[in-house]
């Protein structure tokens, strides 16, 4: 029957009590905490390195991509990759147009600027990201105990059809094929695709590239003409690519991809966003701009300086002039103290190493034996895959 009258106070709890009322691990029921009720977050579950895309150290925007631009372009640990003779041509950019709501703000856009109508058929364009073999070993690949591992992405196209991801290992030669399908035009979608554990071939344990996740963009007869490969084989080129559409077929074409995650399992847990300083870096291990550090005059026309990267890099870098005519992020000229900027014409390393480099900048017009230094950042250092 329902309570007449005032409402009874609470009587204070007693020590005893408070001690009866604690939930403490002791108390817990090993088969009371299951899998449904609670997930352990693991950090650094995504295998992919920028997928958020919000990372582009090269620039935000490359028109004229194709005809032998195979390389890494704007967004970080994303490479366009083209084979044979294609004449489509693209305009790659870190763009802005993400999902609503899904905590994204940058995307990767491949615009077609160029048609190729009819690719010849050797001929093909994707966008990859590329993995040490040293961070896969977890993945158990080549043993029976090999990992499923499900790919998840954002992805948006006027271009609606069928699209084909890849996983390569390169290591051995071995491939599986997923077909997914952008069903609504200009429409952002989920797409989730799992891929078996390969029980054959290892990955080496090391730093040079072991498997390639490929994002298929158009492709000619070769890699198209079979059946598709959608478990784990030695590669058969015909058979990697069968059904791609082709993006490079009009120039009103688009495609835009964000939000992506590859990891062990054979389901998809939500995108693993890291803090920006964290995911630059992780990209500073392939790429980095720099080149701002002291030395000395050794001739009048070169100096020697000695730099620490940020981040100890994959190995021992490349390097790049990409501006000696002013002091930016971008850019960066020699100096003497109470005298002005000298541009620097040319750079070569030496003594590099994974972790550190002597720099030998060109210029004219300086004084043997004079200490100097480097404002700005006029070169770039790459240990790309």
């Amino acid at each position: 029957m329902p309570f007449i009258g005032n409402k009874p106070t609470a009587l204070p709890l007693s020590a005893d009590d408070l001690e009866d009322n604690i939930i403490s691990t002791a108390k817990i029921q090993d088969n009371a905490v299951t899998a449904a009720k609670y997930i352990e977050p693991v950090p650094f579950r995504n295998i992919i390195i920028n997928g958020d895309m919000s990372i582009a150290q090269r620039g935000t925007s490359v028109t004229g991509i194709g005809n032998g631009d195979t390389g890494y372009h704007t967004v970080d640990r994303w490479k366009f990759s083209e084979f044979g003779s294609p004449t489509g041509e693209f305009t790659q950019t870190q763009s802005t147009d993400v999902p609503t709501g899904q905590g994204f703000a940058s995307s990767l856009k491949m615009d077609c600027t160029t048609a190729d109508t009819s690719m010849a058929s050797g001929d093909l364009f994707l966008i990859e990201q590329r993995f040490e073999g040293q961070n896969l070993q977890y993945l158990k690949k080549g043993t029976s105990s090999a990992e499923s591992t499900t790919l998840s992405f954002w992805v948006k196209s006027n271009k609606t059809g069928t699209y084909i991801a890849e996983l390569f290992d390169s290591d051995n030669t071995r491939q599986i094929s997923k077909a997914y399908t952008i069903n609504a035009s200009n429409t952002w979608e989920k797409k989730t695709i799992t891929y078996a554990g390969d029980t054959t071939g290892a990955f080496d344990n090391d730093n040079a590239g072991s498997l390639r996740l490929h994002f298929w963009l158009a492709t000619g007869s070769t890699w198209n003409s079979g059946t598709l490969s959608t478990t784990w084989t030695s590669s058969t080129d015909a058979n990697r690519a069968v059904g791609q559409v082709n993006l490079a077929d009009d120039t009103a074409n688009e495609w835009y991809i964000t939000g992506v995650q590859l990891e062990a399992g054979t389901t998809a847990s939500d995108f693993e966003f890291l803090p920006y300083d964290v995911n630059l870096d992780r990209c500073y291990r392939y790429y980095h701009i720099g080149g701002c550090c002291s030395g000395r005059a050794y001739s009048t026309s070169g100096g020697e300086f000695y730099y620490a990267y940020p981040k100890k890099m994959r190995s021992s870098p490349s390097v790049t002039l990409i501006d000696g005519t002013s002091e930016s992020d971008n850019s960066g000229r020699l100096h003497l103290s109470g005298i002005s900027g000298y541009n620097i014409t040319s750079v070569l390393l030496s003594s590099v190493t994974s972790k550190s480099t002597t720099i030998n900048y060109s210029a004219s017009g300086l004084t043997s034996g004079s200490t100097m230094g480097v404002l700005g950042n006029p070169v770039s250092f790459s240990a790309e895959l």
